[in-house]
């Protein structure tokens, strides 16, 4: 089975490469199937998936999957994975 795992883009590396807070376990991942990396992204929600970015996700929809991964893991209730969030970014 192939989970893709929801989350939020903090900061850009580089032209390829953004920095993504899944739960608050920050990855880089490689934007280059959304087009590559920019500032525009930042604060903004994706779904990666083996390091790559694989689509952009609204916010609420990025919750309630993380929420249903929480579920299934029987972390619901836990505030285990919830930094990434939050409102903040490192651009605001």
């Amino acid at each position: 089975m192939c989970i893709a795992i929801p989350g939020k883009i903090k900061a850009i590396v580089n032209e390829n490469t953004a920095t993504v807070d899944m739960g608050g376990i920050c990855r880089d991942v490689n934007m280059d199937l959304l087009g590559g990396a920019s500032e525009d992204l930042l604060g903004k929600y994706v779904l990666v998936h083996v390091g790559y970015a694989i689509s952009e996700i609204s916010k609420e929809e990025s919750e309630e999957t993380m929420r249903l991964l929480k579920q299934i893991s029987g972390l619901e209730g836990t505030d285990i994975f919830e930094p990434g969030f939050s409102d903040e970014t490192d651009a605001e």
